[in-house]
């Protein structure tokens, strides 16, 4: 802790993955926490995600990595298909050996389930006080504190602010002030149930079905009762990042050409929740003073390499190790924070862009991505995922 015996206070703004994870990370630091909210209530909206051993070796971290096993799903591979012909381009094995190796499993989880998992943590600590309905609208800071304004006019300081505010942050806005990435790519997503999923897609893994300027995900959620059930693709229209529901004819209006196996599914949800996706180019810094931003804030990324809870995980269990390292030093522990989490989240960013070009090839493009994993073995495949998935909070700081 820092040379005063007070209790050191920070301002989180946002209640999702990134905010409770943060909220955590301080309060075992000894730092009391104000979580303020924009929403009625604290929760989360969304399918599945999926959890490397990256994301486990954070929650391990907060605490809460046990608690998070209960919900997830442990899959037996990672595989890549190819959805014009239905052959297999890549299968990567999740099971002992790939535990052995990075030290974690790799899961999926349904997002309310991943949330609740922290969320339950954080309501046992008596060093965190929620406030919903609270939109923040403005930031100032001293020198020796800060303040952050709502909507409503009313105030909160506090000696640290965390902008965990998602892509349009409004933390983001007063630190760096630049704007969103547009990336014209539509992401639809919903939720099937076991007995309405086609027996042979029951796999459990995550599957993607690699397009023409499209793919497909699938995979189990909640015991295999339920299928999470993704799909992009490169949308005609102007977009606007945000999220509606979405409509079964756009969605079979981008799927022409595609192999019937992958194809049937498209025809079985009920629902459909649609997101314009968006990114930002990484900066060099995040923050100043007593400032800094985490999760989506900080680094916003498409979902190719399903990274971004786990990004929000990595960061949360970063700052508190910053924290301790620098003794309660909060401006100290920020800039050292950023300086780890930038380089690691930029490669992070600019590699998921890359990946969504690999899966969306066609012509000559996508037999070149075909051939690319041809002949690998097990190992060859650990060993081009070692920078991604062998994140440990042991050396974080490194």
């Amino acid at each position: 802790m820092s040379n005063s015996t007070r209790t050191q206070t920070a301002i989180v703004v946002g209640g999702g993955i990134g905010g409770l994870a943060a909220a955590l990370a301080l309060t075992r630091q000894g730092i009391a926490v104000q979580l303020l909210e924009q929403a009625s209530h604290i929760g989360e909206i969304g399918a599945g995600i999926q959890l490397g051993p990256n994301a486990f070796a954070a929650l391990d971290a907060l605490g809460v990595g046990q608690t998070a096993r209960g919900r997830a799903v442990f899959t037996d591979h990672i595989i890549m298909m190819d959805a014009v012909d239905a052959q297999e381009v890549v299968r990567i094995d999740t099971g002992e050996a790939f535990r052995q190796r990075f030290g974690g499993p790799y899961a999926v989880i349904h997002r309310a389930d991943i949330h609740l998992s922290i969320l339950e943590a954080v309501q046992r600590d008596p060093l965190i006080q929620f406030h919903t309905s609270t939109q923040i609208t403005g930031l100032r800071q001293d020198g020796a504190q800060v303040e952050v304004q709502d909507a409503q006019g009313r105030r909160y300081r506090a000696d640290a602010v965390l902008g965990c505010d998602g892509v349009k942050s409004v933390i983001r806005d007063h630190l760096v002030g630049d704007a969103a990435r547009v990336t014209g790519h539509v992401v639809y997503r919903a939720v099937v149930e076991r007995d309405n999923m086609p027996e042979e897609l029951r796999i459990n893994a995550p599957v993607l079905w690699a397009g023409p300027r499209c793919h497909l995900v699938h995979y189990p959620l909640r015991g295999g009762q339920q299928y999470n059930l993704v799909v992009t693709f490169h949308s005609r229209e102007q977009e606007e990042w945000g999220v509606r529901d979405g409509s079964k004819e756009e969605v079979l209006s981008y799927f022409q050409g595609v192999h019937p196996r992958p194809h049937q599914m498209l025809d079985r949800p009920t629902s459909w929740r649609r997101w314009a996706t968006a990114d930002r180019e990484p900066v060099e810094r995040w923050g100043e003073g007593r400032a800094t931003l985490l999760g989506d804030a900080a680094h916003p990324m498409t979902q190719y390499m399903a990274q971004g809870a786990c990004m929000a995980l990595e960061d949360a269990a970063t700052l508190g190790q910053a924290v301790k390292a620098c003794d309660g030093d909060l401006p100290a522990a920020f800039r050292l924070y950023e300086s780890v989490r930038i380089p690691r989240s930029a490669r992070v960013v600019w590699s998921t862009r890359e990946m969504g070009r690999i899966y969306h090839a066609q012509g000559v493009e996508r037999q070149v991505r075909n051939s690319l994993w041809k002949d690998k073995t097990q190992e060859q495949f650990y060993d081009r995922l070692q920078w991604l998935y062998g994140w440990k909070v042991e050396n974080c700081l490194a």
